[in-house]
């Protein structure tokens, strides 16, 4: 073997160490790289794996969240509906306690004025024994107090058995007939000492003068003494109130009285009069 030879084996001994050195780099190169793929495969499916447990951790509480917040909503819902019931019924109830305690208060402040108004009316029929006083007291409380527009007050003749009128308002005195007891409306009226109330009065006056919208008996204790007439009720005067059939009954009992105790007082004292001027006549 030459030196040359010898050399050339050399090289090509070390080219094939540094060959197989290199091919052992490349396999274990090969080996890093295929682990990391394992690895990196197993490390995505582990991945995905944890998203996918996440996302059931993360829907699972959520709906059981919603759920339970739904539910504790429902409940509430149904007390606040329940409480707005309660308060509904109980608003309903305060409503018609006010209706009714507003009724109450109407009634009661109604019932105090007419109270009032027969007060009135009765202390005025009783204030004075001046006959044309108690006529005109008479007037003023059907026109202020029932609210009359035409009337008059008939006084029974006991001799004629007449019913003639004595005083009027809102009508002619001269138009206004003379009744015979127990004839015509005014006339049964009063002999039966029942009152008369027209519930379709005729629009004509002088057809009122035998039927009239109202007639009410003048008693004392069971005699009849004569009858107010009403014809007619003012413009504003729709219809009667309860006050009004109270000052009808009040009418017919102290009005007759103050008539005929005035009518007494008045004779009496131009009686007295008269017999005074006799006796006077006689001492001289």
């Amino acid at each position: 073997m030459s030196i040359k030879e010898t050399g050339d084996k050399g090289k090509r001994s070390e080219h094939l160490e540094k060959g197989e050195e290199f091919l052992e780099m490349f396999r274990k190169g090969q080996e890093f790289t295929q682990d990391l793929l394992k690895e990196n495969e197993r490390l995505r499916f582990q991945v995905v794996h944890l998203e996918e447990e996440m996302k059931k951790r993360l829907e699972t509480p959520d709906s059981a969240q919603a759920n339970s917040l739904s539910q504790d909503m429902v409940e509430k819902l149904a007390q606040y509906e329940m409480r707005l019931e309660d308060l509904k019924s109980k608003l309903t109830e305060v409503e018609a306690e006010n209706i009714d305690f507003a009724q109450r208060y109407i009634d009661v402040e109604e019932q105090n004025n007419n109270l009032a108004n027969l007060y009135v009316a009765s202390f005025q029929l009783h204030s004075t024994l001046e006959y044309k006083e108690v006529l005109q007291i008479i007037l003023e409380i059907i026109i202020n107090l029932i609210g009359g527009e035409a009337f008059a007050i008939y006084l029974l003749d006991e001799k004629t058995k007449t019913l003639n009128p004595e005083a009027s308002e809102g009508v002619l005195f001269s138009e206004i007939p003379h009744v015979l007891l127990g004839e015509g409306v005014i006339g049964k009226a009063v002999m039966a000492n029942e009152s008369y109330f027209n519930e379709s009065p005729s629009e004509e006056l002088k057809e009122l003068y035998e039927d009239p919208l109202v007639c009410i008996p003048l008693t004392i204790q069971d005699d009849v003494i004569g009858t107010i007439v009403l014809f007619r009720l003012l413009q504003q005067k729709v219809t009667f109130a309860p006050v009004d059939f109270e000052l009808f009954t009040l009418l017919a009992g102290h009005a007759a009285t103050a008539i005929f105790s005035s009518r007494l007082f008045t004779e009496s004292k131009r009686k007295l009069s008269t017999y005074q001027g006799f006796l006077d006549l006689l001492s001289q």
